[in-house]
């Protein structure tokens, strides 16, 4: 198994399987000290800059976004009424892509971001091709007839067989169709950052 590999060391540096494939909780668990020469060393405290730097890298990287992309999410966040760290993270779920990671349709969201990037689902009726489109209250997704052939939507599926959609999309495997049946809160959106520091690190 390869410990050195960029999608590897981006775990490894954030301490964190931001991918979510199997594959790289193996590897956290075999080698979980940060990549590099002193790697293996004792790292030194981190100064509040440095946590919320490495708060805001863990995010963007679990959701694939380019320091562009994620800063314009963030300023979008800024926008909104409530509040702003909770206002990110919703609108991060909100993401096509992700919904069809949520959905259990794909293994990980890089693979979701593919199924969209390549055509393969349709919104309200209409083929689109655009992973960061937000969906919203009411919105219909499905694989487009084509696409529900490929053999890997039925892989991932099994592999998925125990896996619970949050409650906030209702999901059809038969039909690889999902519709958004209510605005994701708190309780469904990533619970593995601390976004608050992110705001924190925005607003120096």
């Amino acid at each position: 198994m390869k410990y050195t590999g960029p999608k590897a060391r981006l775990c490894r540096r954030e301490g964190f399987n931001l991918f979510g494939s199997d594959k790289y909780q193996k590897i956290m668990g075999k080698r979980p000290t940060v990549p590099g020469v002193h790697g293996g060393k004792r790292q030194g405290k981190f100064t509040e800059y440095a946590k919320q730097l490495r708060e805001k890298q863990k995010l963007k990287r679990m959701f694939g976004l380019s320091e562009k992309q994620f800063r314009r999410t963030f300023d979008l966040a800024e926008k909104k009424p409530g509040v702003t760290g909770g206002n990110l993270l919703q609108l991060l779920e909100q993401r096509l892509d992700n919904v069809i990671y949520r959905a259990g349709f794909a293994m990980t969201r890089m693979q979701a971001r593919q199924f969209v990037s390549h055509g393969l689902f349709m919104l309200n009726g209409r083929r689109v091709d655009v992973p960061s489109i937000m969906v919203k209250e009411g919105d219909e997704i499905e694989a487009r007839p084509k696409s529900k052939k490929s053999p890997v939507f039925a892989g991932n599926l099994e592999a998925n067989e125990k896996y619970n959609a949050p409650s906030w999309l209702a999901v059809d495997n038969k039909s690889l169709s999902i519709k958004v049946v209510a605005t994701p809160v708190n309780e469904h959106c990533e619970q593995a950052v601390n976004p608050q520091m992110i705001v924190e690190f925005y607003s120096r």
